[in-house]
């Protein structure tokens, strides 16, 4: 089975599902199965099918997706399901919706987490789904903590001891380095060796947010000399106190 899960439109993404499947199938010589979720924003981007014609030859591919922008419409099952990739897919969507407002986003994360407490999951579950939301729907360092001391209160009065502060900063410290991380690979894997200089500079940001957003820019940006300048002005800005 070969799982794509794709956030943003690509051109040619049906294609490189095909390549994807059939070089599975040529290294284990077993049926394949390709099955797509598609996370990004456009209602209409549906690609299922890819084919190409020569000759009287004809090679075809069709595969599966599942568009979460769909689930929108399903918010109310979606809260009431145990299943945890419901809340999953209730963090995605709300990424997407508070983009440009993190406030909101702060809002929902909390709203995700206190429902993590009330629909019954065990200890370990909690904590478990508990560091992806808190990974995928990253705050400002200000939004973070007054997050951080609202999961306090509320552990207060309803006697759920489950999240200290001790736990929640070293949390944060394990997600800025695995963001940073994450970081690093992409660009390794697109422009090779990195100085230590790019290393040493992005273990110096402590916004998860804004790790996050590098990891986008290293995705997109053309050459490691236009993501080192992004970087620069980020850290400029961070220098001067804006």
């Amino acid at each position: 089975m070969h799982v794509e899960l794709q956030s943003q439109e690509e051109s040619g993404f049906a294609e490189r599902i095909f390549i994807y499947n059939y070089r599975i199938f040529d290294r284990y010589r077993r049926p394949v199965i390709s099955l797509v979720v598609l996370g990004d924003e456009r209602p209409n981007w549906r690609p299922r099918t890819y084919s190409y014609k020569l000759a009287g030859f004809c090679h075809y591919i069709r595969f599966p997706i599942v568009k979460l922008l769909d689930d929108e419409d399903q918010w109310d099952i979606l809260e009431q399901s145990r299943n945890p990739f419901a809340v999953m897919v209730m963090a995605h969507l709300k990424i997407k919706a508070t983009t440009s407002d993190l406030d909101a986003r702060s809002r929902w994360k909390w709203q995700l987490v206190r429902g993590l407490y009330e629909r019954g999951y065990d200890k370990k579950d909690i904590l478990q789904l508990f560091r992806l939301v808190d990974w995928m729907m990253a705050l400002p360092d200000d939004l973070q903590l007054q997050f951080e001391e609202r999961i306090d209160r509320y552990q207060k009065e309803k006697k759920m001891p489950l999240l200290s502060h001790i736990e929640l900063r070293a949390q944060k410290r394990g997600a800025l380095q695995n963001a940073s991380e994450s970081v690093l690979e992409v660009l390794k894997f697109r422009f090779g060796q990195l100085s230590p200089a790019i290393e040493k500079d992005l273990s110096a940001i402590e916004d998860l947010a804004a790790l996050k957003q590098f990891h986008w820019q290293a995705l997109a940006v053309s050459s490691l000399v236009e993501f080192q300048q992004q970087l620069a002005a980020v850290l400029d800005a961070k220098d001067n106190g804006n």
